[in-house]
């Protein structure tokens, strides 16, 4: 399959794919993590309608994540911005592609107002081998829900908070965004694996 992940510089997703034989291509404003040939930097936009069987995106959640709604008036602009984000990420939902997931956290009414849709559904890194929450739901089309892998819930709920609850202790730093980020190893290996095998 001809395979797009957008909006990612990690690489994760991408090698998963191309590691089971795919034409897998990243597409970030970010260069790649890992220098890859196969990364675009640059807008995506233009890129969606080139071909693909499958795209897998990632678009930016600051303003669409329901940790964040109390913002939504309080900050100024933070309203246009919500509405930015969620136009975005209609961009890649209605794009004319046969296979589609959207990723993104838990995402507040407003957001889903505009998106005009519900999640197909919620995974969690404990599903697919990694000890650790993170709550991320996957709009899907043409796809069907990804099933765990590895189910390590009873090891994530033995270990101490500070440890369980990793990425949302993390100190304040210029790279906190980014850690927070980045798509788990296992998720993106069974969505090499499962969708990769539709």
């Amino acid at each position: 399959m001809r395979v797009l992940v957008a909006c990612e510089y990690s690489g994760r997703v991408r090698e998963a794919f191309r590691k089971l034989g795919h034409d897998a291509w990243s597409c970030d404003l970010l260069p790649s993590d890992d220098n890859s040939k196969f990364h675009i930097q640059g807008d995506v936009v233009p890129l969606l309608n080139q071909g693909w069987d499958l795209l897998i995106a990632h678009p930016p959640c600051t303003y669409l994540c329901n940790s964040g709604v109390s913002w939504l008036h309080r900050t100024e602009g933070r309203w246009e911005k919500m509405v930015e984000g969620a136009e975005f990420f209609n961009l890649f939902w209605q794009a004319d592609i046969p296979k589609i997931c959207v990723e993104n956290p838990i995402m507040h009414k407003y957001a889903k107002e505009i998106i005009g849709a519900e999640q197909t559904q919620t995974v969690q890194p404990w599903m697919f081998g990694h000890a650790e929450s993170k709550a991320t739901c996957l709009w899907l089309k043409g796809l069907d829900p990804l099933i765990e892998t590895n189910n390590v819930k009873d090891e994530w709920k033995s270990l101490p908070k500070k440890e369980a609850q990793r990425l949302h202790m993390l100190p304040p730093s210029k790279d906190r965004w980014k850690l927070r980020s980045e798509t788990y190893q296992g998720i993106a290996n069974a969505m090499a694996e499962q969708w990769g095998k539709l």
